[in-house]
């Protein structure tokens, strides 16, 4: 007997490879995708403006990566002693004006040359409700200032879709190559409210299907669908309910493999998963024969796949088991 249901995502009509270079960005959910490429030996980037939920501020970001648009001093300002820009994330905010302008337009240098060169950028939407100053000025992060100061909305499905064949035109003109996934974060915005986080989600799935239809270049990886319709249980989320555990982001990401990478990279991925257990692996009696042997084996799995697969940064492991 079943006592749930399944569903296994179609397969992208183009894979990702294990040479690509791939930026993600959006929401905190991108967070677990990216550590579980980077672990793989993915050549990735994530989130320069740090963490972006809604779909404008996330345009906004990538816009700016495209063009190479640094930011000027005058559009910083200090609150509680850290220097903020509505486009950026507060991780990024620092205690000394020029600290904060250096460090956010590095990312953007960095950004612009990484998204010139990769095959791949996948966009995680969080939500579609935005906060917009006087203006109206669609801010990124609200910096903890006073609620007072912002009028809340939520975007509408074409307002999205507008906005997104504007950027995706910018980009393909900036980088003809690149492929886009897009997808939507299985992370719950309660604060919105229970019917309004539903809403929410709807416009940001109606307006993905309406942009992934139009173009073959765009894709659609359900990662929300997979934790809300697939596993649809709460002992599949952390202790606060609002976000998947790692048993959840674990069955994503191996539903992705499945769909978007290629069959080489995934046989070359068991493998590195097996030496990465062995990395982590602490042992009892560092200094026994056992563990000697233990060492010069996996140091000849790491050579191995390094003298097959030259893009791979091994260095690390190697000196680990030497």
């Amino acid at each position: 007997m079943d006592f749930r249901l399944e569903f296994d995502p179609p397969s992208l009509s183009q894979k990702i490879d294990l040479d690509d270079n791939i930026m993600l960005v959006g929401s905190c959910f991108t967070e677990h995708v990216y550590n579980y490429l980077v672990a793989s030996k993915f050549s990735a980037v994530q989130n320069p403006h740090g963490v972006l939920f809604n779909p404008v501020s996330i345009a906004n970001a990538l816009s700016r990566y495209v063009e190479k648009k640094h930011i000027s001093s005058n559009e910083l300002f200090e609150q509680n002693g850290l220097w903020n820009h509505w486009d950026f994330h507060s991780s990024l905010s620092c205690t000394s004006q020029e600290e904060s302008l250096e460090r956010m337009n590095e990312t953007i240098s960095s950004a612009h040359s990484f998204l010139k060169h990769a095959q791949w950028l996948i966009v995680t939407l969080g939500s579609a409700y935005v906060y917009e100053l006087q203006g109206p000025q669609v801010v990124a992060n609200c910096h903890k200032i006073p609620s007072s100061h912002f009028t809340k909305r939520m975007l509408d499905p074409e307002e999205i879709v507008s906005t997104y064949n504007k950027i995706i035109t910018q980009i393909k003109q900036f980088n003809h190559n690149l492929n886009i996934i897009f997808t939507i974060s299985p992370v719950r915005h309660l604060r919105d409210g229970f019917v309004e986080n539903n809403r929410s989600k709807s416009v940001l799935i109606h307006a993905v299907d309406k942009l992934t239809r139009q173009q073959e270049h765009l894709h659609y990886f359900p990662s929300y669908e997979l934790v809300i319709d697939d596993l649809r249980d709460y002992r599949f989320y952390a202790e606060d309910m609002v976000h998947p555990n790692y048993l959840a982001t674990r069955y994503v990401w191996e539903k992705f493999c499945a769909a978007a990478i290629n069959g080489r990279s995934r046989e070359v991925m068991k493998e590195l998963d097996q030496l990465n257990m062995a990395f982590q692996h602490k042992p009892l009696h560092p200094d026994s024969v056992e563990h000697r042997k233990f060492r010069i084996k996996y140091k000849d799995i790491a050579q191995s796949l390094a003298a097959r697969f030259p893009s791979i940064d091994l260095h690390k492991e190697i000196n680990h088991f030497s």
